[in-house]
């Protein structure tokens, strides 16, 4: 697969990113990895004008491809899931209006999409790689179990083949917290992957301060969630479903109250 002959499709879901939504599109525009870039910018109900934004981008810029879908807000599973159905690429990326990709990004990972993987992510901002991942040279293997006990791969750092939508589907519309771990467990059925130990993603969010504390109760009830659905796919056995629920709980609780 040639790079110039290569079409990577990155989702964008957006609501209200007046601020941030330029700077993540220019981080697609800016990539080392020249190929057809077809930037799919979902507007989820957007109150503010981001979406002039937007247009005003497109008609100034035409080194992406870019189209925009506008919906009633039903957020961000929903707007991805809508950019999903729209894709044209060989390759998929997810890529959150506030994060913003660094310049090699796509040049990093397609070497291992082209290679025997057919999901690549990476870390975001300070993230580490910890266990119960383990590096073999500069990535370390994504499997079911591991993802029970510590999630990786945030969905701006996510790229993979398009085949996965045939193999695995979307995200669930219904759940609100812990969706992209849903669907990264339901991928690790099928196919390959790996988390790369470099950072690709940039953001100015802290979320260890913000939002994430004030909404534990809810991450919670997506983690047990998935954990039961894995159960009910039989994808896990009753001793391992008691098992990741009382390591999840311990983790509610580390987190509620230390």
């Amino acid at each position: 697969m040639e790079e110039n002959f290569l079409v990577i499709s990155v989702i964008i879901p957006m609501y209200n990113a007046a601020a941030t939504i330029i700077r993540a599109l220019n981080s697609v525009g800016n990539q080392s990895f020249k190929c057809y870039y077809d930037v799919i910018v979902v507007n989820d109900g957007s109150s503010d004008n981001s979406k002039e934004l937007v247009e005003e981008y497109d008609f100034k810029n035409d080194n992406i491809n870019l189209t925009l879908i506008n919906q009633q807000n039903g957020g961000v599973s929903k707007a991805r899931n809508a950019g999903l159905r729209a894709v044209k690429g060989d390759f998929l990326a997810f890529l959150d209006a506030d994060d913003y990709w660094v310049n090699d990004k796509i040049e990093k990972q397609t070497y291992y999409l082209k290679n025997g993987y057919d999901f690549v992510c990476g870390l975001r901002n300070n993230e580490k790689i910890t266990f119960p991942y383990k590096l073999v040279n500069n990535y370390a293997h994504i499997t079911l179990k591991k993802l029970l006990i510590k999630v990786v791969g945030q969905t701006s750092t996510a790229i993979f083949h398009k085949k996965i939508i045939e193999n695995t589907g979307f995200f669930d519309e219904s759940q609100k917290y812990s969706e992209d771990a849903n669907l990264w467990m339901r991928i690790s059925k099928n196919n390959k992957m790996i988390i790369l130990n470099e950072v690709l993603v940039l953001t100015d969010n802290d979320y260890g301060n913000t939002g994430l504390s004030s909404n534990l109760t809810e991450m919670e009830k997506g983690v047990r969630k998935n954990i039961k659905e894995m159960y009910s796919l039989n994808r896990i056995n009753f001793i391992n479903y008691l098992f990741f629920s009382f390591i999840s709980y311990l983790k509610y609780l580390r987190r509620t109250y230390l």
